[in-house]
């Protein structure tokens, strides 16, 4: 049985082509380009697996990964056999973010579970949804949703932590304002007090506590530099329960007060 190319679906549009779309597959699904195309493609597998091959190899995309395929590059990618690939897809022109990512044919890289790979989701969703209704600045808004693609994917490689630590990170950031305990972000990101407080220290070089507390000061000096607010209600905004606590890590951390801090604005 032969295998099943939809790449007349939209293999003939022009170079600098903003087109978005979402794909399921079967293992018939394959897509071959021997001269490459004159734009990119970013994809990212939702469930599934697929694969692309270039003169480079070949390298997989399983579910929760991001690839993306440079301009030029001779082609092929497809359904891995015996699988499923569920998965979102973007033509694009050459933006500046490009130049953030190593020069690869094609490359891939693992969005870990949490925050980062929720915005690289709802990133998708505007493509696909902006691509479709074409509706007024459409163009502008695809731009900035693949950029903040590129720009998530060049962070991860920058990063290189581990994807638990990643994920212990999204967590203090989200839940800055709580009450945080040790024992809650290690069930979050699925490991024990005791080895997430460990694998901290080694991946970050300071203790979660710490970096927790330096989090919230680096925020509470922001809001009170550029959003108005007293050390009071600043220390209140970041989490701190007790102001006096918030002070004594404020000036070590700044060397003034939060107070002297807040009227020097």
């Amino acid at each position: 049985m032969p295998r099943h190319n939809r790449s007349g679906e939209y293999a003939d549009t022009p170079g600098d082509t903003m087109l978005a779309g979402h794909f399921h597959e079967t293992d018939r699904y394959f897509i071959g380009r021997p001269e490459g195309r004159d734009d990119w493609l970013i994809v990212m597998t939702l469930s599934g697996e697929g694969y692309f091959r270039t003169p480079a190899g070949e390298k997989r995309c399983p579910a929760g990964q991001i690839a993306i395929l440079r301009a030029g590059i001779p082609h092929e990618y497809g359904t891995m056999p015996g699988q499923q690939w569920n998965f979102f897809w973007a033509h694009f022109g050459k933006l500046s973010e490009t130049s953030y990512l190593p020069e690869e044919e094609v490359l891939v890289s693992e969005l870990p579970e949490g925050e980062t790979r929720k915005r690289a989701y709802r990133a998708f969703r505007s493509l696909l949804r902006d691509s479709r209704e074409r509706s007024a600045y459409w163009q502008a808004l695809f731009e900035n949703a693949i950029r903040e693609l590129l720009l998530l994917v060049a962070q991860r490689l920058e990063k290189r932590l581990d994807p638990r630590i990643e994920q212990a990170l999204q967590f203090l950031s989200q839940n800055m304002q709580e009450e945080i305990r040790l024992e809650r972000v290690a069930a979050a990101v699925g490991l024990s007090s005791s080895r997430l407080s460990h694998l901290f220290k080694q991946e970050m070089d300071v203790p979660i506590l710490d970096y927790l507390n330096g989090m919230r000061l680096r925020q509470a000096a922001l809001l009170m530099r550029h959003m108005g607010r007293s050390a009071t209600e600043a220390s209140l905004d970041v989490g701190f329960n007790n102001y006096n606590h918030f002070a004594a890590l404020f000036r070590r951390m700044y060397g003034v007060s939060p107070r002297g801090f807040s009227n020097s604005r």
